[in-house]
């Protein structure tokens, strides 16, 4: 079956071609305006938190992702000035449609004005401009315009910004690194087109999808470097595969070449895009829209690799032909065997005479990388790392240095008293106050805003709304335990009827249910997805233990790579090297994307290095001769592979977003030792210590394939 695609794909061709060609093309073009549909939303479904946007929303006729603060720093006034103020300011708003005030009060020398609008988080953040530019013409040209719709505004053009950036190192680097490995050939080009049309390809499905699901603000970021980067290291393999056909046939036809790469390196290419997917697809299975938006983006990498790798690369191999291979002036590295180099020589000697040392020391030195893991805090999202010049930014700040980051986004408590017109009663409103005045009293709370009338009772009079307005920033370890505080003391003691209800929502509360929801469904989508991944090993590998191994190999280094994400981040030795942030906490998106996409990218360097391993194997040799061997046909290549990936996943590092730059310089880091101490030490030394234990199968009949 598989033979026969690939001669239906070599024989229709040009075809092919064409109809990539144009797929690229649809995918550039209808992924322009892609980013405005994308959202930032953490919304959980099922929770308190979902439940209390709900009546918010269709009670209140707001939304906690459009909630506008305006911050008005004015010094000292008198009250008239104040109230002169005031009125300034609320005849600003009502350039915003589908809003009205919450709340506004003069605290330390500050008006704040919280403006909520019942309107999607994309559709207000178009007004956010015309805001500020009415305020500036009304007098207020010192008014600072934040909240998420404003971050939405403000970080867009930068995030694309950074895109752009990133793209230009990723590319410059992988080209850089191409050269050196395949020399100056035309071959440097097959996996930059290869890699460019796997990623428009899939942008472009992306963006049929944006109109139907919810996407994630980072997506385009995401699927562009980590697309890049994983798309070259599968050409380079299926290129310098084709440079070894090429060698050991030199009389033979270009047809025949590209069958004989594409029946070895394409298998191990498909059998590596599965495996990918697979452990990707763990993303699928967290009930959280956030998350399983990246899911499916990230998915769509290994699977569009996958299909253009059976399709347009033999084709462009084909085109390559014996001629573009050739060189007069530099060969690349890649073009020497690594049984011919002296530091080859010498690593085999060392891991088929001391595989036990070798295993244990480099076993010591990932334990000693792993070890801060153990100081790893995770933040649902934090609004504390937002680019400095932006004017969200410049008011967080404001508020930081004043009062608190927290007033940009409370926490939102609704109180469903049962029946209408509840709230009119003396107890109820008795009781809404003394609990307002308890929550007052907590030393994390910075104000709390109640009422008796619209907009702190809805129309009916059923609902209660009370805004608690934090000191820090929506997701500290402080934001986080006044919620559960709320949820677990303040709200349960509360002096309403009984058979009252209460929910908690607005981001912070958003922040603790995601959290809650990724620590109880994680284990067990974790376990499924190890156990998923194993079988398709075992059959793959035609071996009990070797999916075991590699399943360990690749929890340890997971380890690694939070360990060495602490040590950057939470340490700071990030901010001294590469100017990243300093942060007590890492973002939760960021850790469990880079979990799952690192599980994946090991698990494709270990499956085309133990898949050359089981050729030689399979060939008749002993097991230390097929592992020197294979391993010596495939180091060269996978660190190439590695360094091009470490390339591509650089550019997140040079961004401005927290997020972002943790997935980044935690990939980059973890892949490098990922692909020195891990694949060419302790995988060689561990096989070479299991000996025929490697490829033992249960009723195995055959070594053949």
């Amino acid at each position: 079956m598989f033979e026969r695609l690939l001669s239906l794909g070599i024989r229709f061709r040009v075809i092919l071609v064409a109809l990539w060609t144009v797929i690229a093309i649809t995918g550039a073009i209808s992924s322009i305006n892609l980013e405005s549909r994308l959202t930032t939303s953490l919304e959980v479904p099922k929770s308190g938190s979902q439940q209390a946007e709900l009546i918010l929303n269709q009670k209140f006729h707001e939304k906690s992702e459009g909630l506008i603060t305006i911050i008005n720093h004015f010094g000292t006034l008198s009250k008239a000035d104040i109230e002169a103020l005031k009125k300034k300011t609320s005849a600003a708003t009502r350039i915003v449609p589908n809003s009205h005030l919450v709340q506004q009060q003069a605290l330390a020398g500050t008006l704040f004005t919280v403006l909520a609008s019942n309107s999607s988080l994309q559709q207000t953040s178009e007004y956010i401009e015309p805001l500020r530019s009415e305020l500036k013409s009304r007098g207020l040209s010192n008014a600072l315009v934040s909240g998420p719709p404003a971050i939405y505004s403000d970080v867009r053009p930068v995030l694309a910004s950074d895109l752009r950036r990133g793209e230009l190192i990723a590319v410059g680097f992988a080209l850089i690194l191409l050269i050196v490995a395949l020399g100056f050939t035309w071959a440097v080009f097959i996996p930059l087109i290869f890699a460019s049309t796997v990623v428009l390809f899939v942008l472009g499905v992306v963006n049929v999808l944006s109109h139907q699901l919810t996407m994630v603000l980072y997506i385009p970021n995401i699927v562009e470097l980590i697309g890049f980067g994983l798309s070259v290291d599968y050409s380079l393999l299926a290129v310098q595969r084709f440079r070894e056909e090429v060698r050991k046939n030199p009389g033979a036809n270009r047809e025949d070449l590209v069958v004989a790469t594409m029946r070895t390196a394409g298998r191990t290419i498909l059998t590596s895009g599965i495996t990918v997917a697979l452990a990707l697809a763990t993303l699928l299975f967290f009930p959280i829209p956030f998350i399983q938006s990246l899911g499916i983006a990230v998915i769509l990498v290994p699977i569009g690799a996958s299909l253009l790798a059976l399709t347009l690369l033999p084709t462009l191999l084909l085109i390559l032909g014996v001629r573009g291979l050739g060189s007069r002036r530099f060969q690349g590295f890649l073009s020497q065997k690594d049984g011919q180099s002296k530091f080859f020589a010498k690593l085999s000697t060392l891991l088929l005479t001391k595989p036990k040392q070798v295993f244990i020391s480099t076993l010591m030195i990932l334990a000693t990388f792993a070890a801060p893991v153990l100081a790893l805090q995770v933040t649902p999202s934090s609004l504390t790392t937002l680019p400095s010049d932006l004017e969200s930014s410049k008011a967080l700040t404001y508020l930081t240095s004043r009062v608190g980051d927290g007033i940009i986004t409370p926490v939102s408590i609704i109180v469903d008293l049962g029946n209408e017109n509840a709230s009119a009663s003396a107890a109820s409103t008795e009781a809404r106050r003394q609990l307002a005045k308890r929550i007052s009293r907590n030393p994390e709370v910075l104000s709390v805003a109640q009422g008796d009338f619209a907009p702190y009772v809805d129309s009916t009079g059923r609902y209660y709304r009370i805004f608690v307005f934090g000191k820090h920033d929506v997701g500290s370890v402080q934001m986080q335990n006044l919620v559960l505080r709320l949820k677990n003391a303040y709200l349960p003691q509360a002096q309403f009827a009984d058979g009252f209800k209460f929910y908690i929502g607005g981001a912070p509360a958003q922040g603790v249910d995601l959290l809650h929801k990724l620590r109880s469904s994680a284990p067990v989508i974790f376990l499924l997805s190890i156990l998923i991944i194993a079988l398709l090993l075992g059959k793959a590998f035609h071996s009990i233990l070797l999916p075991i191994k590699a399943i360990a190999l690749d929890l340890i280094s997971i380890s690694v790579a939070l360990g060495l994400v602490v040590i950057f981040f939470k340490y700071g030795l990030g901010s001294k090297l590469f100017g990243t942030y300093q942060l007590p906490q890492i973002e939760v998106w960021a850790l469990l994307f880079l979990v799952v996409i690192l599980f994946g990218i090991s698990m494709d360097y270990e499956v085309f290095m133990v898949s050359r391993i089981r050729e030689s194997w399979v060939l008749g040799g002993s097991n230390e001769i097929a592992v020197i061997d294979g391993f010596g046909r495939t180091m060269r290549v996978v660190t190439t592979a590695a360094m091009i990936f470490v390339a591509a996943v650089s550019g997140f590092i040079s961004g401005h977003f927290a997020g972002l730059q943790e997935l980044g310089v935690g990939l980059a880091a973890a892949i490098l030792i990922d692909a020195t101490l891990i694949r060419l030490l302790l995988l060689p030394s561990a096989m070479i210590l299991l000996g025929r234990l490697n490829w033992w199968m249960p009723k195995r009949k055959s070594r053949h394939l």
